[in-house]
């Protein structure tokens, strides 16, 4: 064996060329030949090595390894093909071809174990079958989400539209209590008044009876202010409210919810706890379990509302943190557990047909949520409910609108300012033209929008003083072409309108927004910042 071995490396062969008789055409075909094919063979791993690089999607790419090596040995052997033409190294092309059946074998055999996976792999047919599968799914899927993306829309409308009618439903409910107290208002007003004109000659009683109908008149203006704010439509603002000063704000209200038959407990609630959420949602969700609460006293009791501090983990679902919690409870007949379990579903009610909508605890749990908090029902069959609002406390300390109550003592001067007067309501115009007069000013009328808007054609004022709520041409449009007639002029729109969305499409800088009833120094104070001089 060792001789066999060594008679490759003895050199006493002759070279390839020797049994080519050293014909040269022979001999320089084959060293051409050899020498194109060891090129390409070279150049084919080259490319393989461009393919798995730029593709390293592609699967198996140890496969092209392989075969890069495969390619590249062969190439060696018709080098080594050249090089025994002139030199018997016999023993070197012989390492070289074992490496090449070393390479060939090993690449053969992986080739055959992957065969049946390269088998599987799909045909171009196939991709573009799966392509346009894909491409159908996702017009589907784009479909189905502009129908989910529609339905949110028309949810979101619903749940407005049912909003909008638990406001107006609790407005309703409360019709009866505020017909009452108008009456008491008014009475107040007007038994006053006949004091005054009994006896107009005595001065401290004729300031103590205008104290009281204004006091009237005031409680009358936080009344409708009230029930404007309720039945206006309103988005979620959440933000921090002063919790104590929003629930004894509503007393009145949450009094005449639950009378005749039953009374009010208002427990102390700290002044400094802030909660953080929308002010009027949460003032419909206390008057709407007000009224849940008289429903469920039908002999009369007691409604308790109080508020305490809760930290931790108050809820299973809530984060934990700090939260007030104000309960409304009740001394009614309780729920039994089938109706607490339901309690808070939309358009459940257990008052039967026409007495309920069954929404008010379904938003006020609504309202919760968004607000960042719960609510929380604990009743039992007869010994009544509590409904404890879980909120947020607030971070921050609300916003305060800080008056001056010195300048309800003012005393304002309006002297040499030209004012045109724009009411149809000849009292309220007569009542207004005399105040103005009284501070100086040098007053014009009109008793509709056309006349007012001829007015400012005709002469030059320092301040446009007009109603709100006038037939044929309103407020605004007085506005609007008064504006186009002198762009400079101020303009005060004085209303008792409930159209807020008109009222804030004025978005003109020289329009300034009084609502009625107002003081006659608010006014005149009004009239003294915005006029030109």
């Amino acid at each position: 064996m060792e001789s066999l071995i060594a008679a490759f490396w003895s050199g006493n062969y002759s070279p390839h060329g020797y049994c080519l008789f050293w014909q040269p055409q022979l001999v320089w075909t084959h060293v051409v030949a050899d020498t194109l094919i060891a090129l390409s063979y070279f150049s084919i791993p080259w490319a393989l090595i461009a393919l798995v690089r730029r593709r390293r999607d592609l699967g198996f790419d140890w496969m092209f390894w392989c075969f890069a090596l495969f390619i590249l040995a062969c190439g060696m052997t018709h080098l080594m093909g050249i090089v025994t033409l002139f030199s018997p190294q016999y023993g070197v092309e012989a390492l070289v071809k074992l490496v090449t059946a070393g390479a060939s074998l090993a690449t053969a055999a992986l080739l055959w174990v992957r065969l049946p996976a390269l088998v599987r792999l799909p045909s171009a047919e196939k991709l573009k079958e799966a392509n346009n599968e894909l491409a159908a799914m996702v017009e589907q899927r784009d479909a189905a989400l502009a129908e989910l993306q529609n339905e949110v829309v028309q949810r979101e409308n619903v749940e407005a539209a049912l909003l909008q009618a638990q406001k107006l439903e609790a407005v309703g409910q409360l019709t009866g209590g505020i017909a009452h107290d108008f009456n008491n208002l008014l009475q107040a007003i007007a038994g006053n008044l006949e004091l005054i004109a009994r006896r107009p000659d005595d001065a401290d009683r004729v300031i103590r009876w205008t104290s009281s109908a204004l006091d009237a008149v005031e409680r009358g203006r936080q009344l409708t202010g009230q029930l404007l704010a309720f039945s206006s439509k309103q988005r979620l603002d959440v933000k921090s409210v002063r919790l104590a000063e929003l629930i004894g704000g509503m007393a009145g209200l949450i009094e005449r919810a639950v009378a005749p038959l039953s009374r009010v407990r208002l427990e102390r609630i700290d002044p400094v706890w802030n909660v953080q959420t929308d002010a009027l949602q949460l003032e419909l969700a206390v008057l709407n379990l007000a009224f849940n609460a008289r429903d469920a006293m039908p002999e009369g009791g007691v409604l308790t509302i109080s508020a305490e501090l809760r930290s931790g983990k108050v809820a299973a679902d809530l984060p934990p943190g700090d939260y007030v919690a104000l309960t409304v409870a009740d001394t009614g007949t309780g729920m039994p557990p089938e109706v607490r379990a339901r309690a808070v579903e939309p358009f459940f009610s257990t008052k039967g047909v026409g007495k309920g909508t069954g929404m008010g605890l379904s938003m006020a749990f609504g309202v919760m949520r968004q607000s960042g908090g719960t609510l929380l029902i604990d009743s039992e069959a007869g010994r009544g409910t509590a409904i404890t609002l879980v909120l947020p406390l607030a971070t921050v300390p609300p916003r305060r609108d800080v008056q001056d109550d010195a300048a309800r003592d003012e005393r304002i001067s309006l002297s040499t300012l030209k004012v045109a007067l724009v009411d149809d309501d000849p009292q309220v115009r007569a009542s207004l033209a005399e105040t103005l007069h009284t501070a100086g000013a040098m007053v014009e009328e009109a008793s509709d929008g056309a006349a007012g808007v001829a007015l400012v054609q005709s002469k030059r004022f320092d301040v446009l003083v007009v109603d709100f709520a006038m037939p044929e041409l309103s407020g605004n449009e007085v506005a609007e072409q008064v504006a186009a007639i002198d762009a400079g002029l101020p303009v005060i729109l004085i209303t008792g309108f409930a159209d807020s969305a008109k009222l804030d499409a004025m978005t003109s800088p020289n329009v300034t927004v009084l609502r009625k009833p107002f003081e006659s120094q608010e006014l005149l104070r009004k009239i003294r910042d915005v006029a030109r001089r």
